[in-house]
């Protein structure tokens, strides 16, 4: 009879060999994380700048009503936004405002 013998590897020797793959994976998993965040940031910054610039058009509109194009203008600027267009419909006003590349449209009525 033969005898089989299988080479015994001790648990020390193994434990620094997987220690590698450890921090790599760690460090996936961390970057993932940033990549994650950094989106999640950049997505919340348009959502704020997007509802700076509803804030900003819908003021200038309302300004617009009674103080025309020039109010509406100023009170666009006065709110970090920058008036694109003013428009007369009637009794209404439309206007168009950016804010950090958003745009927001609002429109108001002179009607009672």
């Amino acid at each position: 009879m033969h005898e089989t013998t299988q080479e015994v590897v001790p648990v020390r020797a193994r434990s620094r060999v997987d220690a590698g793959q450890a921090v790599m994976l760690v460090l996936a998993v961390a970057v993932v994380i940033v990549v994650v965040a950094m989106a999640a940031a950049r997505f919340g910054a348009r959502v704020v700048h997007r509802e700076q610039a509803q804030a900003a058009a819908d003021a200038a509109a309302l300004a617009g009503v009674d103080g025309g194009r020039p109010a509406a203008a100023r009170v666009a600027s006065a709110n970090h936004g920058t008036m694109v267009s003013f428009e007369v419909q009637g009794d209404d006003v439309v206007v168009v405002v950016t804010v950090a590349g958003e745009r927001a449209t609002a429109r108001a009525t002179r009607a009672p």
